[in-house]
């Protein structure tokens, strides 16, 4: 099967692109943990409700940091939190920039999880219909072998205008074509940050398919993640699909 073929059945898989080109915006609450949070001296998140544009990058986090606030992304252009009247109570421009300081080794602040947090997580809600956009190149993989049976495996390059972990990733698909990991390095932490994504329990939400379970473990070299070791978890408790144009 060509590669543009692979792409074109995993959009249908999640739920095609008639849907896709229905929904303005997906509203999720989840929950996440893991090694990362500790080591960058940044509370779990608990049951938080959070928003991802399917047109735009844009993406919210509501009553966080604190009940009647929101945490906003805006492109790769700027993080800032809001307050319940609508007056920006702190903002950074070019976040990414910010990340080359020493300090951000040893510590994250607000503005510094929101950027990363942000970005993330509206990747994994809007892939793979986030491929529909221009800019993109795919190069086919030999599959892999899992206990799971073959899984096709694509490398996916992506253009330059949007914040994502690394220009250079890996997707496998199942054999009913569904998502079930992604390879990356998450340059923000550290150009060493190699990880292996792992998606599991999908569910159907209005027509979307929908991991509900991530679990992203270090893949230090070759193809076999580290099995130990919980960077990041992620649960969405449950999804919302919001009409648009």
């Amino acid at each position: 099967m060509a590669v543009p073929e692979l792409i074109r059945s995993a959009i249908e898989a999640h739920g095609g692109q008639a849907r896709w080109d229905q929904v303005g915006s997906l509203e999720a609450t989840l929950s996440a943990r893991g090694f990362l949070f500790a080591a960058k001296h940044r509370p779990a998140l608990r049951r938080v409700r959070v928003r991802a544009s399917a047109r735009e990058v844009r993406f919210v986090f509501y009553d966080f940091p604190r009940v009647g606030e929101t945490s906003e992304l805006v492109g790769d252009d700027e993080v800032r939190v809001v307050g319940p009247d609508g007056a920006v109570l702190a903002r950074r421009e070019r976040p990414r920039l910010a990340f080359s300081s020493p300090r951000r080794q040893l510590y994250w602040d607000h503005l510094d999880f929101v950027y990363f947090g942000a970005y993330a997580t509206w990747n994994y809600l809007v892939t793979p219909f986030l491929f529909l956009r221009n800019g993109f190149a795919f190069e086919a993989l030999p599959p892999l072998q899992t206990p799971a049976g073959e899984w096709s495996r694509v490398r996916v390059n992506y253009p330059d205008d949007l914040p994502t972990h690394s220009r250079t990733q890996d997707f496998y698909f199942d054999e009913h074509h569904l998502l079930r990991r992604l390879d990356y390095t998450a340059e923000v932490v550290g150009g060493w940050a190699h990880a292996a994504h792992m998606c599991e329990q999908m569910r159907e939400f209005d027509g979307l398919q929908v991991s509900t379970r991530r679990t992203v473990k270090p893949l230090p070299f070759g193809v076999r993640p580290l099995p130990l070791l919980t960077l990041v978890a992620i649960e969405i408790h449950d999804l919302r699909v919001h009409p648009g144009p």
